[in-house]
């Protein structure tokens, strides 16, 4: 058995104690519950502030730590499971489990119930909050501030349309690494409409392909996946794309037949197929 490094909390010399019997290490430990007090926060390759991002975490998100020093934890995202190095400033210990998610594309939380005092955030599509209090239109998130509720939506209901919340990203900054409103790339754009809808979805491009069940060419339809090496992208019709994408460095809207032969023009080859979600 294979582990995937990606999403196995597990090295040579220390491992999850849930990993025993499958990953061979020097020694085993339980990890520690921590939660993301960000807006956001990286989830990068090395314990260091200019390592590659490979994920994010957002306000509220689980983080398993099992290892701390030099400023940086090293653990796993309980969400989609990545694995990697997050600031230690960035977390704290879990309290009350949260009641809402983000479901507006942005928000601010406000430092009182009320939309002229100082705003804090920006807080991002699927982050987590615990309502602690509420006041008129407002409801006070536990470690933050007081959001406007309708922004809010209860854990568990969301959206019903990932292709609708896939285009209120169109014009985001492209981003690396990025599932932030503010920035991200292509399968963080189609992990986050997924979530919006409370329909589960991994993180890397291989991962969704894999998950997703494959359909013929001639059955794409709206809210389909088309995938490359290394891309994803929403179909908006049979012949039209969303994506976020390092060539606009941006989310955007492309016809289909453009995107097939510019991207094998840059030397990634054709479509590797379609999924349904």
């Amino acid at each position: 058995m294979t582990l995937d490094t990606r999403t196995a909390l597990a090295r040579t010399d220390l491992a999850d104690q849930r990993m025993e019997g499958l990953a061979p290490a020097e020694r085993y430990a339980a990890s520690r519950v921590m939660v993301c007090a960000e807006p956001s926060t990286a989830i990068r390759a090395d314990a260091a502030p200019d390592a590659e991002q490979w994920d994010q975490l957002l306000f509220g998100e689980v983080f398993r730590v099992l290892e701390e020093k030099n400023g940086f934890v090293w653990g796993q995202a309980a969400r989609d499971g990545y694995v990697g190095y997050v600031a230690s400033s960035a977390l704290i210990e879990q309290g009350h489990p949260p009641t809402h998610a983000v479901s507006a594309i942005r928000t601010y939380a406000f430092s009182q119930p009320d939309i002229k005092s100082r705003p804090e955030g920006l807080y991002s599509l699927n982050a987590l909050v615990t309502v602690e209090a509420r006041e008129g239109r407002f409801a006070k998130g536990a470690g933050t501030g007081w959001f406007v509720e309708e922004h809010l939506t209860p854990i568990g209901r969301g959206h019903r349309d990932h292709v609708a919340v896939a285009q209120a990203f169109l014009g985001a900054p492209y981003q690396w690494g990025g599932r932030e409103s503010l920035g991200l790339d292509c399968s963080g754009l189609v992990q986050q409409a997924l979530y919006a809808c409370a329909r589960a979805c991994p993180r890397d491009t291989d991962m969704q392909r894999a998950f997703f069940r494959q359909i013929v060419e001639s059955d794409r339809k709206r809210g389909d996946l088309v995938f490359w090496k290394g891309h994803v992208a929403l179909l908006l019709d049979p012949d039209t794309i969303l994506h976020a994408n390092a060539h606009h460095m941006a989310t955007a809207i492309e016809p289909l037949s453009e995107a097939i032969a510019r991207i094998e023009a840059a030397g990634t080859g054709a479509p590797l197929g379609y999924r349904r979600v």
